[in-house]
């Protein structure tokens, strides 16, 4: 399999990007609730120009959410994010009390479940907001597994989007970037690598991924339009996990212009 199944973060996160912050707390150090009543933590939100981060951690879960100040600044976004936020700090608390009730059971070490989801801007635009974010989750095992999200806000009438939404299908995406996608894949397989890409070999480390296996954002360099289209890719899609993730970005062409839903299309400029 191309992916990996990132267990928890992704499966809580991923699945709504319809599809994934927080009015700040005092920043006061809190007692979080801890299913022996032997774990220390702490639970702490902080806030600059609408920015905000909550952390809470003890020796049964480490948790952290964080967004940018421009989507605080959007009250509905803000909510969405900040009960997003609280389902996943519940879904991670009851995942690794019962993770550490087993292991407990059965004399097996345990180490603490981890959640990490860090929102950034990819764009501010006059009408959209663009989001990315990289989330990084750990529920036992030899390592933790990171993956991706995106959403995007329509300002116009404060909904949120998939990026794809903007879009024919994926099919058409697929069409319109396949070839500059699988060059700058490889170019950057080529360079962690120290050799030549050999997709002859038909595996799966040497072909490209389609890219409705990798997480789509809409990026600008002119804060009007989108003229930037990027690929976010999870460890196990286009190498092995010690190559990490991967990210392609291409500039917008006619052919992805094409692509996009002609309701949208004056959200995009063509570079070329």
């Amino acid at each position: 399999m191309r992916r990996s199944i990132v267990a928890l973060g992704l499966s809580m996160l991923i699945a709504a990007c319809d599809g994934g912050g927080s009015d700040m707390s005092s920043g006061e150090q809190q007692p979080a609730n801890d299913a022996s009543g032997s774990a220390s933590a702490s639970a702490n939100a902080s806030a600059a120009g609408g920015a905000s981060t909550v952390a809470e951690t003890n020796d049964v879960w480490d948790f952290k959410y964080s967004y940018p100040a421009q989507a605080g600044r959007i009250p509905p976004l803000r909510a969405m994010l900040e009960e997003r936020r609280g389902k996943a700090l519940a879904d991670l608390k009851a995942e690794a009390i019962n993770g550490r009730a087993a292991a407990d059971e059965a004399g097996f070490p345990f180490n603490a479940y981890t959640l990490i989801v860090e929102w950034k801007t990819v764009a501010d635009l006059p009408d959209w907001l663009s989001l990315s974010s990289q989330i990084y989750s750990y529920t036992g095992g030899a390592h933790g597994n990171t993956g991706f999200d995106a959403l995007l806000w329509d300002k116009r009438i404060n909904q949120p989007f998939e990026p794809m939404a903007l879009f024919v299908s994926s099919e058409a995406l697929q069409a319109a970037v396949a070839d500059a996608f699988c060059a700058g894949l490889n170019k950057q397989r080529e360079a962690r690598r120290g050799e030549p890409v050999d997709p002859k070999k038909g595996d799966w480390a040497n072909t490209c991924p389609n890219t409705s296996e990798t997480t789509l954002i809409l990026g600008s360099s002119n804060s009007r339009t989108f003229d930037r289209i990027g690929f976010l890719i999870d460890p196990y899609t286009a190498g092995p996990y010690a190559e990490g993730t991967y990210e392609v970005s291409l500039p917008v062409t006619r052919a992805i212009l094409s692509a996009v839903k002609p309701e949208y299309v004056q959200a995009f400029t063509a570079t070329r």
